[in-house]
């Protein structure tokens, strides 16, 4: 299967937005002084739904951006 030009950015570009924005959700979560993520220093199950959350997100914004990129140097190497 072949990926447009526009389709593959389209796939890295997703791939490097799931990274930046999950970064900083991660960051903010650990940072949490609410009491949602943490009970007296324990995290608490909004912590790890939300963790689990962004480890996904994390694992598909590569495997999406790396598809994107594939696409991207399969288009450089046929022009």
């Amino acid at each position: 299967m072949k990926l447009s030009r526009p389709v593959s950015w389209f796939l890295l570009a997703f791939g490097v937005w799931s990274w930046v924005i999950w970064v900083t959700f991660v960051k903010n979560l650990v940072a949490d002084s609410s009491g949602l993520a943490f009970d007296d220093g324990h995290p608490t199950a909004y912590f790890w739904v939300h963790l689990t959350l962004a480890i996904v997100s994390f694992v598909l914004g590569t495997v999406i951006g790396g598809l994107g990129l594939r696409g991207l140097r399969a288009l450089r190497r046929t022009s």
